[in-house]
């Protein structure tokens, strides 16, 4: 899901935040749309009904029920992985702060503030599955983007590298330029 600007973060109060580096929503890779659900659910129940009849007109008639209950199941194991899906963390960095935003599948938040001068993302090379991207600073760790895939978490450390570089480059012609304007006026 991804949200409107306004309605995910507060506005900062200050105007050197105003530039923002990097702005990403993660979410879950979703491979099968509510569509797409009810298709399956549909097929996977005319069979289960078809195989169970073909069961009970030969006598067997309590195997009625366990397809019954196969199809129940896999309901609900569906349920419980869109469920899932409906956490997303956002990742914003501005000339303040580095902010992650982590929503959990039932609404609960929870924020981290990290300072950008000090923090350090690192990422198992080469990427794999149980790899981690973490952002790290001040003692303080956060593995981010848990759901995505290796080479996602890789693109999306390369990426958050990449902005961190311009934010420093960014602070650093900030302080630079004033710095000679106090030599220059002396």
């Amino acid at each position: 899901m991804i949200m409107p600007m306004s309605e995910r973060l507060e506005p900062e109060a200050s105007p050197a935040s105003a530039q923002v580096f990097f702005d990403a929503v993660l979410v879950p890779h979703r491979s099968l749309s509510p569509a797409g659900f009810w298709l399956l659910m549909a097929l996977v129940s005319a069979v289960s009904f078809a195989s169970g009849m073909y069961f009970a007109l030969h006598g067997a008639w309590p195997v009625f029920g366990y397809f019954g209950l196969d199809v129940l199941l896999l309901y609900l194991a569906f349920r419980a992985s869109y469920r899932a899906a409906r956490r997303y963390e956002t990742v914003k960095l501005t000339a303040e702060a580095l902010v992650v935003e982590r929503v959990g599948p039932r609404g609960q938040r929870a924020r981290w503030n990290f300072q950008p001068y000090w923090l350090r993302i690192e990422m198992d090379e080469p990427p794999e599955h149980g790899s981690q991207l973490r952002l790290t600073s001040h003692g303080r760790s956060l593995a981010l983007g848990a759901f995505l895939s290796p080479g996602e978490r890789a693109e999306l450390a390369a990426a958050l590298r990449e902005a961190l570089r311009r934010q420093r480059a960014s602070a650093q012609g900030g302080a630079g330029a004033a710095l000679s304007e106090v030599a220059h006026s002396g």
